[in-house]
């Protein structure tokens, strides 16, 4: 049987049962007597089993067949569930995940899983088990060899960034003697010699244990420098009570980056009935075989060829609804309003198809949350709100890296520990909240934790000592602008050992992949209570509604998203407070924006006796942009500027109007901002 056709297929439903898996494992963990979700994890492996063997992936098919038998055995309560049941259970999923990802990477999907075989045979027989054994044989062996240490995919850019600039990646194990007293003294001054030398990326444990001095006598270092190995190790030797010194250098082209656990082709699933698109999201991952009659999956880039044939499509919408006007004829007035109408159906479903659920992205989280939080020792509550929010196809696929960078910046360098939480009357058990939500044409997301916050002069002392703001200049920043010094690049690593470490480790990569999407990330914190990021996104739609204005002689596009109404106001009704041209709107003060001083439109006269003004938001923030007529809504195509003009203020892009005049569109937000 040819195979290679059912492929894509074969990988994109094995994600959706192993997200699947992912999913009940952490509802069985809180409902452990509930059997009726061991029955849905047992069906998506028995599922998984069949797919595997049928595409000739003995590997998987074995590993799943074992986990099914435990499954089994649980569902009819030969078994009982218990932690470390399930620890063995996700272990498997894990090996499963891998083995997926390699075969979507074009691999064989091979893997040594003899250990957690052997674990799963043990947990179905009843006999005495150990968890550490349950890893497989690759998570075993020694720290040295380069495979082992698990980076995300932005450790890995920077040290595919960094090898591109002339520097080596090196993982550093370092070895005290056992009788060493002051371990975290001996931990300090290597990390001094290695930040004398280049910087480093990643530390296991994390550097909040190394200091606490929990660890055993030894500790791994991710680090690059223009150094050589023989040279790191002779410099780390010179430290006292350091037994063994062993630097390997990382060889990126075999080190595995992992992908998003999302789909990694791009594919996406198009609904027979859009109008009922949320429902079938849903229901997708739960009950993909009741479903799989009504949908097929369509590759992206032919939706992207849809969406370009579109656009061209409404530009000449508009055209004709403008020469329609002109002539004046009822019937091709009756024959434009009928295309325009059935133009908007076709329009809405193409969008609706592009368009994305965030929880595509944020589902894979609370297994990380899990699993990072037992390897550091912490109790963390993850809570996702708004995971409905959808999102074009394109930032969903750009998104994902960033939340989970930000997501362990907060659970690793945010919450404390369990002890240190109860010393400051913090309960234990730390929040991190995962919040998505809409506003004007943008969707903000936001990380929040009540963790350690961020400590302001501890950020100032180590931008000043990097050079990226004066001893002068330091005492002016307000508190936003210092949090957001962390976002700058070099920033990262310095200072590893002290109480801001890691509160910056790629967050310049962060940055720039949001700013690509044309996003903004801003900070928020407050010194031991917990840190705030933000990201605003833009919808990313090609065809916005807009409300179109008039100053002087040009036209402006306003998007509609943000507009709250239009009004007309008299001269005598403009206040004045704190230096700012003010309206009373409704019992509250809002700024007047003159967008003629803002785009700097040449003048004709003096300011009229009534003025047009649309009353537009940003969150709880408002402004009344002063413009001099509206001319009418419309739909629009929306047209990037390009590279070069990709900084002018408040414009986010262009469109040609049906006359083939070109409009620039507004972007309130910055007005507002």
């Amino acid at each position: 049987m040819e195979v290679n056709q059912y492929l894509e297929i074969f990988i994109e439903e094995s994600k959706e049962h192993l997200q699947a898996c992912n999913e009940k494992l952490l509802d069985l963990e809180k409902n452990p007597a509930d059997l009726s979700i061991v029955n849905d994890i047992f069906r998506s492996a028995h599922t998984l089993k069949g797919m595997s063997a049928t595409m000739g992936y003995e590997d998987l098919a074995n590993l799943t067949h074992q986990m099914e038998n435990v499954l089994d055995a649980i569902r009819n309560e030969k078994l009982t569930v218990s932690p470390s049941i399930l620890d063995v259970v996700f272990a498997a999923v894990d090996d499963l995940e891998e083995m997926v990802f390699s075969i979507a990477g074009g691999g064989d999907g091979k893997r040594d899983v003899s250990a957690v075989v052997e674990q799963l045979k043990k947990i179905e027989k009843g006999e005495e088990f150990g968890v550490e054994e349950a890893k497989s044989s690759d998570e075993k062996a020694p720290a040295s060899s380069q495979s082992e240490q698990q980076y995300d995919d932005f450790e890995h850019t920077v040290m595919q960034q960094s090898k591109e600039k002339g520097y080596n990646c090196y993982e550093v194990k370092v070895i005290l003697n056992d009788n060493c007293l002051l371990k975290a003294a001996r931990v300090f001054m290597v990390f001094e010699i290695l930040e004398q030398v280049g910087e480093v990326i990643k530390a296991v444990p994390s550097v909040e244990l190394l200091e606490e001095e929990k660890f055993d006598s030894q500790f791994h270092v991710t680090f690059i420098t223009k150094e050589s190995a023989s040279d790191i190790e002779n410099r780390i030797m010179k430290v006292s009570e350091v037994e063994l010194v062993d630097v390997n250098e990382i060889n990126l082209d075999t080190l595995k980056k992992k992908e998003h656990f999302q789909e990694a082709a791009a594919t996406i699933e198009v609904e027979e009935k859009p109008q009922e698109k949320e429902k079938t999201v849903r229901k997708a991952t739960k009950q993909s075989s009741a479903n799989s009659s009504k949908t097929i999956r369509v590759n992206i880039e032919r939706l992207d060829i849809l969406m370009n044939l579109f656009e061209e499509l409404v530009i000449d919408r508009g055209r004709l609804e403008q020469i329609s006007k002109e002539l004046n004829n009822s019937e091709l007035d009756d024959t434009v309003e009928r295309m325009t109408r059935i133009s908007g159906d076709l329009q809405n479903i193409i969008l609706n198809m592009r368009m994305v659920p965030v929880e595509t992205v944020f589902n894979r989280f609370p297994r990380m949350i899990r699993q990072l939080a037992k390897d550091l020792n912490k109790k963390i509550n993850l809570e996702i709100i708004g995971a409905e929010i959808e999102l074009d196809r394109t930032v969903i696929d750009e998104i994902g890296d960033p939340l989970v960078h930000l997501l362990r910046n907060a659970i690793d360098h945010g919450i404390e520990l369990p002890e240190k939480r109860l010393e400051k009357g913090k309960p234990e058990e730390g929040n991190v909240v995962l919040k998505a939500y809409h506003s004007g044409n943008h969707v903000f997301i936001e990380i929040e934790d009540d963790g350690a916050g961020i400590n302001r002069e501890k950020v100032l002392q180590k931008a000043i000592d990097r050079g990226i703001v004066t001893e002068q200049s330091a005492p002016l920043l307000t508190d936003k602008q210092v949090y957001e010094l962390i976002l700058a690049s070099g920033f990262s690593t310095a200072e590893t050992i002290s109480d801001v470490s890691g509160r910056g480790v790629g967050l310049d990569v962060v940055k720039s992949t949001i700013e690509s999407l044309g996003g903004t990330i801003t900070i928020d914190a407050k010194e031991g209570k917990g840190s705030l990021f933000s990201i605003q996104l833009p919808l990313t739609l090609s065809i916005i509604s807009v409300l179109l204005v008039e100053l002087e002689k040009e036209k402006f596009a306003i998007p509609l998203s943000s507009i709250i109404e239009t009004a007309v106001i008299k001269k005598v009704d403009i206040l004045h407070a704190h230096n700012q041209k003010v309206i009373d709107f409704r019992g509250k003060i809002v700024p007047l924006v003159f967008l003629k001083e803002i785009f700097e439109v040449p003048t004709a006269g003096e300011v009229e006796e009534l003025i047009s003004i649309v009353i537009v938001r940003k969150g709880d923030k408002m402004a009344a942009l002063v413009v001099d007529s509206f001319i009418g809504q419309q739909e629009i195509v929306l047209k990037s500027l390009g590279n070069y003009l990709n900084t002018v203020f408040a414009i986010s892009g262009a469109t040609i109007l049906g006359d083939g005049q070109v409009a620039l569109i507004v972007d309130c937000n910055s007005l507002i901002k």
